[in-house]
C-alpha cells in the first residue's frame, strides 16, 4: 500500500482560516438570517483597478489573434513586467535589484513555502510569534520540525516573541539560526520596522551566514516616508535576504494571482561538501521545473499597475483600506479597547477585553455582533489574548461592524 508524508500528521487541528470558516458555517446554519460581516481573512473587496482591467481585456483580445497569441511564457515572468518592477519598486528607492533577479509567481503565499525546496533539512529556522501560519506549516510539511507542544509550538523552530513590551518588533535571537522569516508591515500585528531595526537583522544574518525571508506583501501601506519598503534599502541585504511581494493587497489581485520573489545573484549558501552555491541558480532551476509561469493576461494586468493611471488607482485603493483601518483603530480606542497597528498596515491588533481567550473573543464577536475576526492564538502562542481585524471590506461594513462591537464591548 502507498504510504503518506507523515509530517502532515504533525499539523495542528487545521489551518487557521479553514477553522474560522468551519465555525462561521456552523453558526450560520442555525442563524440563517444573521448578517455576518467578515473582517477575518485578509481578502480584498474592491474591484480591480480600471487600468488593470483594461490591460487584461486587451490581453484577452491578443489571445484571439494568431499574430499576438501567447502560449507558454517564460517561467520567470515576461521581461517587460520584470523590468517595470525593478525600475519602479526597487531601483527608484536606491535598491540594487536587476530585472533578472525578479521571478513572477502566482502568490507570495506559495513562494514562501516553495522556497524551502532549495534549502536543506538541517537548517535552524526562526519565526516570529505571532506569525503568518504558512511559514510554520510549510516547514512542518517539509519535515523541518518535530511535534507541537500544548501551546502549538513545534520542536525544532526558534520562536521570537512579538509583544507589546518590545513594540511588536522581532528581537535578534541570542543563538545562531540559519533561516529567518520576517514580515513588515507585520501580519498579524500591523507593526512596522525601521531601517535601524532591519539593519540589525542584516548585520546578524551576515555575521552568522543566515538567510532572511522578507515578506513585504504590505509595503504599499507604509505612510511614514522614513520607513523602508524593501529590505534591499539596507546595505548588505543582497548578501543575506530573499524578498517576497504581491499584487494582491495593493492592486486587488487576490482572485487574479500575481506576485514576485527577488533572489539576488550575489546570494550564496553552503552545499553539504562545504562549497558555496548561488541560490539564484537553484531557484531558477526549481521554477523552470515545477512552475509554468503566470498567465500572459494576468501579467499584462500587473504591468498596468505601473502606468500613470494604474499608480493613481492603486493609491486610491490603498488609501481606501487605510481609512478603514483608521476607523477601526479610532472606534475601538474610543470604546476603551487596547489596539495597535492600523497606521501603516491594513490590520488592527486588538487586546481581548476582560481576560478573554482569543477564541472566546472570536465566538463572542460572532454570536453577539455577527462579526468575524481572526483569533491571535491562531498565529502562535504569543498571540493568545489578542485578535486581528482586517480593514479589507466596504466602508459600510466597516462602520456597521464597529457600531456593533463598540456597543457590546465599550468600557
Amino acid at each position: 500500500m502507498a504510504t503518506i508524508n507523515d509530517n502532515y500528521l504533525k499539523l495542528k487541528a487545521g489551518y487557521l482560516f479553514p477553522e474560522i470558516a468551519r465555525r462561521v458555517n456552523t453558526f450560520t446554519e442555525t442563524n440563517p438570517n444573521a448578517k455576518i460581516i467578515k473582517l477575518g481573512i485578509g481578502d480584498v473587496t474592491e474591484p480591480l483597478p480600471e487600468a488593470c482591467r483594461t490591460a487584461m481585456i486587451k490581453a484577452v483580445e491578443d489571445m484571439g489573434n494568431r499574430d499576438n497569441f501567447k502560449g507558454y511564457g517564460p517561467e520567470q515572468g515576461y521581461g517587460w513586467l520584470r523590468e517595470k518592477i525593478a525600475a519602479h519598486d526597487f531601483q527608484a528607492r536606491g535598491c540594487e535589484v536587476d530585472a533578472s533577479e525578479i521571478f513572477i509567481s502566482d502568490g507570495s503565499k506559495c513562494d514562501t513555502g516553495n522556497i524551502l525546496d532549495i534549502f536543506g533539512k538541517n537548517n535552524k529556522i526562526a519565526v516570529t510569534d505571532p506569525v503568518y501560519p504558512v511559514y510554520v506549516d510549510t516547514n512542518v510539511m517539509a519535515g523541518h520540525t518535530g511535534p507541537a507542544n500544548d501551546q502549538g509550538e513545534y520542536q525544532g523552530l526558534v520562536y521570537l516573541p512579538i509583544t507589546a513590551e518590545n513594540d511588536f518588533t522581532a528581537e535578534i535571537p541570542s543563538q545562531k539560526v540559519d533561516l529567518i522569516y520576517l514580515c513588515f508591515p507585520n501580519n498579524p500585528t500591523g507593526a512596522t520596522a525601521t531601517k535601524e531595526h532591519l539593519k540589525a537583522w542584516v548585520d546578524y544574518a551576515k555575521a552568522n551566514g543566515s538567510i532572511i525571508f522578507f515578506d513585504a506583501a504590505y509595503e504599499a501601506y507604509i505612510t511614514n516616508p522614513d520607513l523602508p519598503h524593501s529590505i534591499y534599502e539596507i546595505e548588505g541585504a543582497r548578501d543575506c535576504a530573499i524578498e517576497f511581494r504581491s499584487f494582491s493587497k495593493n492592486a486587488g489581485f487576490t482572485g487574479t494571482r500575481c506576485a514576485l520573489t527577488v533572489v539576488p545573484k550575489t546570494l550564496m549558501a553552503k552545499a553539504s561538501d562545504g562549497s558555496d552555491v548561488q541560490l539564484w541558480k537553484l531557484w531558477n532551476r526549481r521554477q523552470s521545473t515545477k512552475f509554468n509561469g503566470v498567465s500572459y493576461i494576468v501579467q499584462r494586468g500587473a504591468e498596468a499597475v505601473y502606468s500613470e493611471a494604474g499608480q493613481k488607482q492603486i493609491q486610491e485603493l490603498v488609501s481606501f483600506y487605510l481609512e478603514n483601518a483608521k476607523i477601526i483603530l479610532e472606534k475601538l480606542t474610543a470604546a476603551g479597547l487596547a489596539v495597535s497597528g492600523g497606521v501603516s498596515a491594513p490590520y488592527v491588533w486588538v487586546k481581548t477585553p476582560n481576560g478573554l481567550s482569543s477564541w472566546d473573543f472570536f465566538d463572542k464577536l460572532l454570536h453577539n455582533c455577527h462579526v468575524v475576526g481572526t483569533p491571535g492564538s491562531g498565529f502562535g502562542a504569543a498571540g493568545e489574548g489578542y485578535f486581528r481585524l482586517s480593514a479589507f471590506n466596504s466602508r459600510e461594513n466597516i462602520e456597521e461592524a464597529m457600531k456593533r462591537i463598540t456597543e457590546k464591548f465599550k468600557a
